[in-house]
């Protein structure tokens, strides 16, 4: 049996957010925030966390500074369950990643500062490791810079090795969707995107096109719908999930809490209603504490919500 269900290679950072900012932010004015939240963030850290904290075995490896902000982000994962014996801390100039979350009712600014995130290599990565589990995942296709050119590379010698494969690609900062995204989704089982990133990697406004288009590369497409709940289609098999009704804290790490409850059953060979109703079910979890992971940290919590709600 392999060590790990799922391992994950990508960023490991913190994410600040800001609340009760006023809605317009004037130059030149010291603007105050009534609440803040340092905690745990970036897309591939969230998932490991959250896969881990669901009961899935889940190794990860990273690049990180020797500061102290990767010291945190570092601790706060382990002590999620995740297995980041093989994290490196690099010194150097660039130091740990970090993401400012201005946090307003109906939007948000995401501001990150990619420090060691863009500069994970594939000579970072140690693929016996990687390898000796059932899935591996990959997020934030677009931030991880450096590895970008290599990842069809990672993904085809992970194929031989019988893992399946997982994607979102998160947001795209420059916003062009290019870079051989294309090319990297013949070898990707599961691909994850919202419909904004849907639409994008299709290169169409038109979400029905944008299903049709991804799903003759990829055999299962996964459309996170937010407020809409999700939808999965597997050829010409369409199923769809509705979305839990919480009262929402935050809404920051949503989507990637949904790719680790969709995951999780889906490595546990649940049928497709099934892993979208987990993949709902943490998503909305989620929600209910500030940032993408506190509400997976406390059990109590996570464990009350998930009886209710399953």
């Amino acid at each position: 049996m392999p060590r790990f269900d799922v391992t994950i290679a990508g960023e490991l950072n913190l994410d600040l957010i800001l609340y009760g900012l006023p809605e317009q932010l004037a130059p030149e004015r010291e603007l105050l925030a009534d609440r803040m939240m340092l905690t745990l963030g970036s897309s591939s850290a969230i998932v490991a966390h959250n896969l881990a904290a669901l009961g899935s075995r889940v190794g990860f490896q990273s690049r990180i500074g020797e500061d102290q902000l990767g010291q945190i982000a570092l601790e706060r994962l382990q002590q999620g369950g995740v297995d980041v014996s093989l994290v490196r801390r690099i010194p150097g100039s660039a130091t740990t990643g970090l993401t400012v979350i201005l946090y307003h009712e109906a939007w948000r600014n995401i501001l990150t500062y990619a420090g060691t995130i863009s500069e994970l290599t594939l000579e970072d990565l140690d693929l016996a490791y990687l390898a000796d589990s059932r899935h591996f995942h990959f997020s934030s296709y677009y931030l991880q810079r450096a590895m970008r050119p290599r990842v069809g590379e990672l993904f085809q010698h992970l194929k031989s090795k019988g893992l399946t494969i997982s994607l979102d690609t998160n947001d795209d900062p420059d916003d062009r969707w290019e870079g051989g995204l294309r090319e990297i989704l013949r070898y990707v089982d599961v691909f994850l995107p919202n419909e904004r990133e849907a639409c994008k990697a299709a290169g169409t406004e038109d979400l029905e096109t944008a299903i049709h288009m991804l799903s003759e590369l990829v055999p299962l497409v996964v459309v996170k719908l937010g407020r809409k709940g999700a939808l999965a289609q597997r050829g010409g098999e369409r199923t769809v999930s509705p979305p839990l009704k919480v009262e929402a804290v935050d809404p920051v790490g949503a989507g990637d809490s949904f790719d680790a409850g969709f995951l999780h059953e889906y490595m546990r060979g649940s049928d497709l209603a099934t892993c979208l109703a987990s993949g709902n079910r943490a998503g909305a979890l989620s929600t209910t504490r500030p940032g993408g992971t506190e509400a997976f940290r406390d059990a109590a919590h996570r464990e009350k919500f998930l009886r209710s709600s399953g």
